[in-house]
């Protein structure tokens, strides 16, 4: 029992610091996919809430690089190659960032993965980068990030959405190579 006393207080802490541990993420994790054939297209990011806040210009500053989300920057799996915009996108796996404006996004997929947030964003792993146009809506029709996986067989669109503002990214499923 002697032996015990002096570890009680790190018992304590101990304890204490396991629950700070479980809180709830302040952004929820989502996770969306798409299979074609064989194929298998996964996004995971994390999704903030409008939240009565002035999205993009402010909460999301125009002509920045942004993580596409909250807390990691978003990251995709894809297991053959594919099409993404027109341009060829190998099979792996790749963080998405985006800079936003006010009439186009910029869209990138960035080889480097396990990042919080864009802070150490680098260039020279961009693997893909094109410009995509603004979509407005007239209301708040998306209050938390979402995106959104639009298949119609071998051709999809990636929608990113969020507040009043949507942006598309056509996906082109291709046959596997003999």
């Amino acid at each position: 029992m002697k032996l015990l006393c002096p570890l009680l207080p790190l018992l304590f802490s101990l304890s204490a610091f396991a629950q700070e541990a479980v809180k709830p993420r302040p952004s929820p994790l989502a996770i969306v996919s798409a299979r074609y054939k064989d194929t298998y297209l996964k996004i995971a990011y994390s999704q903030p809430s409008k939240r009565d806040r002035e999205v993009f210009g402010k909460l999301v500053p125009f002509n920045q690089v942004w993580r596409t989300g909250a807390n990691e920057a978003t990251e995709i799996t894809i297991t053959r190659d594919v099409k993404v915009n027109g341009a060829d996108l190998k099979a792996g796996n790749y963080s998405i960032f985006t800079i936003p404006e006010k009439d186009k996004w910029t869209i990138i997929f960035n080889s480097d993965l396990g990042m919080w947030g864009a802070y150490n964003y680098n260039t020279k792993m961009d693997v893909l980068k094109f410009d995509v146009p603004v979509v407005s809506m007239t209301d708040v029709v998306y209050e938390p990030f979402t995106i959104i996986i639009d298949q119609k067989n071998d051709k999809a669109d990636l929608l990113m959405a969020w507040d009043k503002t949507k942006v598309i990214i056509p996906i082109q499923f291709l046959e596997p190579k003999p």
